[in-house]
């Protein structure tokens, strides 16, 4: 058995290290965290996982950080809120002043720049990734609710180009209705 102090040190090498070697974003290391999170520790279930993915995105700010947060406390409370965010912000922040102290040299290279073109690929197919990953989660449960929710969202956002926060929004308003009309069924 982990003490709080173990979970403590894993989640910080496991944050650092996964924000450290995560390139294109956010929904990349959404799927790094179920990798280490469900899959190698077993810390959370995943559907818990989705949940907080849900929590992470629908907060403000960037979903790598707000990742680590609800982690964080979902494995060591405030504390865990806390090593995570460091563990989080410390490879980002020391990268970009890199890159920016040396940004005159970097912006002209065109090995650089065939660089990051390739990465994007990368980056997409990981994205296509998380998202499949994520759909067949709810595909699992065999909900048809979820399903319609999904792919109405998604109709919403890619026919209509209705914004995300209102979809969003909409979507925690519908989750607030279900969860009552649960309770009162019970």
């Amino acid at each position: 058995m982990l003490t709080k102090k173990d979970i403590l040190f894993k989640l910080f090498i496991s944050t650092f290290s996964l924000s450290a070697f995560t390139f294109g974003g956010g929904y990349v290391i959404v799927t790094l965290m179920k990798k280490k999170f469900v899959d190698e520790y077993h810390w959370i279930e995943e559907k818990e996982m989705l949940d907080l993915v849900a929590i992470a995105q629908s907060a403000p700010g960037p979903i790598a950080v707000n990742g680590a947060i609800v982690m964080g406390y979902k494995l060591c409370g405030l504390l865990g809120v806390i090593v995570s965010v460091i563990a989080t912000i410390i490879p980002p922040f020391f990268i970009i002043s890199f890159v920016s102290f040396f940004y005159h040299l970097f912006k002209e290279n065109r090995y650089v720049a065939f660089m990051l073109e390739g990465m994007q690929a990368g980056v997409g197919a990981v994205i296509v990734g998380v998202v499949y990953e994520m759909a067949s989660g709810l595909l699992k449960e065999k909900n048809s609710f979820y399903i319609v929710i999904m792919v109405c969202s998604f109709l919403a956002n890619y026919l209509f180009k209705i914004n995300v926060v209102i979809i969003i929004l909409i979507c925690i308003c519908i989750g607030i209705g279900q969860s009552l009309y649960r309770r009162r069924a019970l």
